[in-house]
């Protein structure tokens, strides 16, 4: 069994002002060779938007976007139409939701934290898709805590299997809350990989003790053991190796 643990201190960071955040792996100007991504898992970047300031309109394409949002409230408007007025998706991801926008072709989209007095803490992950030039397209979905209270709930994969957002990539995205007692395991089949972002709180991910910001990347083991949570918020990522 392979394990690397990449400490929270060891992320790229960057400090816009309006804008406070921390990367994973390369983005922008922070740049590592050693970190360009794992396995399909492109960006996981921990933002920080301060009120009334976001991301003006942007484009993407070809890449798989995912927003977990953990405080605050994060307004999404995109070229699709989503979050105009009397859109079919209203655009506003809170914590519980998992947005997901496939950019395929091309889209333009804008974030943006409206609240006058709340920052919006969220997580911004890129996948990158299993083909390209794909039709854009949108997702939205909320699981609530008690789905992911003790054990591993599948929130994002390429068949949207169980309910989750269906992301075009060989890709599983599982969502966890776990504190005390509880523990959940994770099959990891041949050939595949696993990355393990812990949220908040502190856990253990197959022995290894993880605090808030911590990852773990795992390869060539069979099984994914978390346990030991102390207020844990954790993804886990299910990629082909």
């Amino acid at each position: 069994m392979a394990m690397q643990l990449i400490k929270s201190a060891d992320r790229g960071y960057a400090d816009h002002g309006w804008l406070k955040s921390f990367h994973s792996f390369s983005f922008a100007d922070y740049y590592d060779p050693a970190r360009m991504g794992f396995g399909a898992l492109r960006v996981i970047n921990e933002d920080k938007i301060a009120p009334g300031t976001g991301f003006g309109t942007h484009g993407h394409r070809d890449m798989e976007i995912i927003s977990y949002v953990l405080s605050g409230e994060l307004a999404h408007k995109d070229s699709m139409g989503n979050g105009e007025q009397g859109a079919a998706n209203s655009g506003v991801v809170r914590p519980g939701d998992v947005q997901r926008m496939s950019a395929g072709t091309g889209v333009m989209h804008s974030e943006f934290n409206h609240a006058k007095d709340q920052t919006t803490h969220f997580l911004q992950i890129w996948i990158q898709p299993d083909r390209r030039g794909i039709a854009p397209s949108y997702e939205q979905k909320h699981f609530d805590a008690g789905s992911k209270r003790g054990k591993l709930r599948l929130v994002a994969a390429n068949d949207g299997a169980g309910g989750a957002v269906t992301i075009h990539a060989d890709a599983k995205l599982y969502a966890g809350l776990f504190d005390g007692a509880e523990a959940a395991e994770l099959a990891l089949a041949p050939g595949r990989i696993a990355y393990v972002h812990l949220v908040r709180g502190a856990l253990t991910a197959n022995g290894q003790a993880l605090t808030a910001g911590d990852a773990l990347q795992v390869r060539d083991t069979a099984q994914l053991t978390l346990a030991a949570g102390q207020n844990a918020e954790v993804l886990v990522f299910d990629l082909a190796a």
